[in-house]
């Protein structure tokens, strides 16, 4: 018996079933906290055990952390070395570097983030001629972020759209595809685009990559595109063998082009696929894994499984209503701090919300509390200015090409290069149709140029050159190199106090070039600079720091918690008012993502409301969200509009309420408002708890938002909610004993 047989007796029998199947398609429904990564590279370990050379296995999953989690895990079982272990992004990003030619890239291309894209596609606009008024970049970036995922080339869509909009769309897309190719560019959404096309278009090189790969396994199958989808589809055509895992209840993507589809239909892709479901689960207690059983279940769209539990009870869910998001704010802050008075460590803590703006309350209480805390949003290191400034020279060294890095850093610091001098460049670049950096290497050839201004751009192009003859091997002395002899570092030393910040932001970026060059045995700027900018926020949280966690359902994915606070449990925030309420896929991914959030608790779990919250500057009645009602909960154990506590109940952890002092006179000030996610507030007494008259299909009348007809009720008796499909377009969630509705 080898090492790796001793371990796998360790395993689950269902675990063991997916571990030991060697060849043809195979898809693992791992439900949360049930061991899915360990299912992996086990069978990664048995696959080699079995006589598989470790570089015929390739596995993909979803984000840098989880990739490296995998390579730590796999290198434990001694299976590691050989092996293909990486995000789908970095898998695609080396395909095409290798090749690239086949697809009309050159090795050495930028990856652009959404700074990048923006000026881009702001370019793009103004080149087609179009107002941005009527067609802002951004929801022209988004529209073309869709087409990508969806594998719709600009020629494709121009031939396929007749209306207005579509043939604005068509001309912005193909000048933006043309801007980044000039540049030697290609954002997120090309890299997934064109290695499914290259290796469509490609039989030969698909053939190589499949016979190198041989054996293909992809983690979080449900968060797949259709870009992901028919790549991973080219690279198994040859062999069908295909490991999909994945849980179709933690498909929370949608927005960013991920098809639940892809993994709801694996089976009539690949008929002959054995399925195995992990159902137990290893994590939370079974009073967090029975409400979540509860909601999920709401979902038609999904795979049947259960959570089978495999821990004791532990504390009762916690749900706790406060008057408002400020008496919710500190509500929160003292139970942590009782938690952590009674000796929990802050990084067995996590706060989670529906939407980034939620944590600036959170923070405020939890700065007067002096609780350590972490806002977990990775991505905004790296756009602080004086990291983008150290970035661009590193990707302007990279790829000279790389017009956006040029323009941003060619006068930073100032160098006395200005508006007017750049103007003549690009005139002169146009005239002689050569690339801005060729002209800037040409500074002093071109005779509008001043002798004075020529001069300096022929020093910047001389640093710029002597940069890229230190750019071989190691990554960090060209950093500290480049901060220092830019001009950099002397510019923010000049500030003073106020540029101290700035310095040591940089010195830690410097770490992080000089970190990788240790753990990577041949590093190049190009892998660096790529690397950084596949960063997620799921990336960044770091666990040493020793400090609560602050983050969006959507960035909690993967992690786990001894005791997690989900907030904000309203409608118009979870679920999102952004939702369409004629659209019940909308739905049922807002309900995953609160699944995602309560199977991130391990040992106690709370979850609060506010009864009014600020919207827009007013303060507005808050509806609980329909969620609240899913989880299963006895109603006699959910708060009521009376109760009076202001905490969560750090003892028992069992359902509690919350209400603070001051909630009359913020009671006063709603009932005069008219407006907001949760419609109006008024004070002439509630209305009967009968909700014989409001059936869905019926039509109503509303004394502020007009006719509409309802679409759905929540018969909660004198808490009933009623969804409405206004005249005017829009759709509110409505306590009905608030609402004063006219049936009609």
């Amino acid at each position: 018996m080898t090492s790796n047989d001793a371990a796998q007796c360790r395993l689950t029998s269902s675990q063991q079933k997916a571990v030991s199947h060697i060849d043809g398609p195979l898809l693992v429904l791992a439900g949360p906290g049930s061991g899915k990564t360990r299912v992996i590279t086990f069978r990664i370990a048995a696959l080699i055990d079995h006589g598989v050379p470790p570089r015929n296995i390739c596995a993909i999953t979803f984000t840098n952390k989880a990739a490296e989690q995998m390579r730590q895990r796999a290198a434990a079982l001694g299976a590691s070395a050989g092996a293909h272990i990486s995000t789908f992004h970095s898998l695609c990003v080396r395909l095409l570097r290798r090749y690239g030619a086949a697809a009309g890239i050159k090795p050495n291309f930028s990856i652009y983030d959404d700074a990048d894209q923006s000026k881009c596609i702001k370019a793009a606009v103004r080149d087609c001629q179009l107002d941005t008024a009527n067609f802002p970049p951004s929801r022209m970036l988004a529209a073309v972020s869709t087409l990508k995922n969806k594998l719709i080339a600009p020629e494709a869509f121009k031939s396929r759209t007749n209306d207005f909009f579509g043939e604005a769309l068509a001309r912005v897309y193909a000048r933006y595809q043309r801007i980044l190719a000039d540049l030697n560019a290609l954002d997120f959404d090309d890299l997934l685009m064109k290695a499914a096309f290259m290796l469509e278009e490609n039989p030969n090189i698909a053939a190589q990559l499949a016979d190198r790969f041989r054996y293909l396994l992809i983690d979080e199958y449900q968060d797949t595109n259709h870009a992901q989808y028919r790549i991973a589809r080219s690279l198994a055509a040859a062999h069908h063998n295909i490991c999909a895992t994945g849980d179709p209840d933690q498909s929370i993507y949608r927005w960013r082009g991920a098809d639940i589809r892809n993994i709801l239909a694996f089976e009539e892709d690949y008929p002959d696929a054995l399925i195995v479901k992990l159902e137990e689960n290893f994590r939370s207690t079974p009073n967090i894994l029975e409400i979540a059983d509860n909601l999920i279940a709401h979902n038609k769209h999904r795979k049947p499984k259960r959570l089978v539990p495999t821990l004791p009870n532990g504390h009762a869910v916690a749900v706790t209503a406060f008057e408002d998001e400020y008496e919710e704010a500190r509500g929160l802050a003292r139970t942590i701090s009782d938690l952590i008075d009674a000796g929990v460590a802050p990084t067995d803590i996590a706060v989670f919300y529906r939407v980034n703006a939620m944590s600036r309350i959170v923070e405020e209480a939890f700065i007067r509390a002096r609780i350590p805390y972490q806002i977990v949003r990775g991505v905004e290191f790296y756009n602080r200015k004086e990291i983008r400034d150290v970035l661009a020279y590193l990707k302007l060294i990279a790829n000279p090409a790389d017009e956006v890095a040029l323009l941003r850093i060619i006068n930073t610091p100032a160098r006395g290069i200005g508006k007017t001098t750049l103007d003549r460049l690009a005139n002169y670049a146009s005239r002689h149709g050569i690339p801005l950096h060729n002209a800037v290497a040409r500074a002093a050839e071109i005779e509008a140029l001043p002798k004075a201004a020529a001069l300096k751009v022929a020093t910047f192009a001389a640093l710029i050159d002597k940069f890229r003859a230190s750019a071989e091997g190691p990554v960090g002395p060209l950093v500290e190199l480049v901060f220092n002899e830019s001009g950099l570092y002397d510019s923010l030393r000049a500030l003073g106090p106020d540029g101290r910040d700035a310095i040591e932001n940089v010195e830690e970026l410097a770490n992080s070039a000089a970190g990788y060059d240790g753990r990577t045995e041949e590093p190049s700027l190009v892998d660096f600079l790529q690397q950084i900018a596949l960063f997620s926020d799921a990336d960044a949280y770091d666990p040493s720091k020793g400090q609560v966690a602050l983050m969006t359902l959507h960035a909690a994915k993967g992690l786990e918690f001894d005791n997690a606070f989900i907030i904000g449990l309203e409608e118009g925030l979870l679920p999102h008012e952004r939702t369409d309420a004629d659209d019940e896929h909308d739905l049922e991914e807002e309900r995953r993502l609160l699944f995602v959030g309560i199977t991130r608790a391990k040992s106690r779990l709370h979850i609060s409301y506010a009864r009014y919250r600020t919207i827009r500057g007013q303060m507005l009645r808050s509806v609980p969200s329909q969620f609240l009602f899913e989880l299963g909960i006895p109603e006699s154990a959910l708060p009521s509009d009376d109760d009076d506590d202001d905490d969560f109940d750090a003892d028992s952890f069992d359902t509690t309420r919350g209400r603070g002092a001051g909630s009359n006179a913020r009671r006063d000030k709603a009932a005069g408002l008219s407006e907001g996610f949760s419609g109006p507030i008024t004070r002439g007494g509630e209305q009967p708890s009968d909700v014989a008259p409001f059936t869905p299909g019926r039509k109503v009348r509303h004394p502020h938002f007009g006719h509409g007809t309802i679409r759905k009720l929540i018969n909660l008796g004198p808490d009933s909610i009623i969804e409405v499909r206004f005249n005017t377009g829009q759709t509110k969630s409505l306590l009905l004993k608030y609402a004063h509705l006219e049936p009609l």
